[in-house]
């Protein structure tokens, strides 16, 4: 049995790829949610589109997504900086 849904679920096209989106709103009463994929925008999905959820990771059927959704899932990182690099909060601490 598949853990409930909740909105801020990251949502993965294979589990252990990179995250490509989150899930804004879950419809419990049409089976439907709401994910947003990154540099792609909002799409709403049936619960067939779902193949497995663990651990707050929505991984996708990519058989049983909308033709819009397979071309946003192309290029959802395309706007990100590759320049950028995240760094620990503590070594930006002043003082420490």
């Amino acid at each position: 049995m598949q853990e409930p849904i909740e909105p801020g679920y990251m949502v993965f096209v294979a589990d252990g790829d990179v995250g490509v989106g989150a899930v804004r709103e879950v419809h419990a009463d049409s089976r439907e949610l709401v994910v947003n994929i990154e540099n792609g925008g909002d799409f709403t999905l049936p619960a067939k589109a779902i193949r497995d959820v663990h651990e707050g990771k929505v991984i996708l059927d990519m058989e049983h997504l909308p033709p819009a959704m397979r071309q946003a899932l192309k290029h959802p990182h395309d706007a990100e900086d590759p320049d950028y690099e995240a760094t620990d909060a503590q070594d930006e601490t002043p003082g420490q």
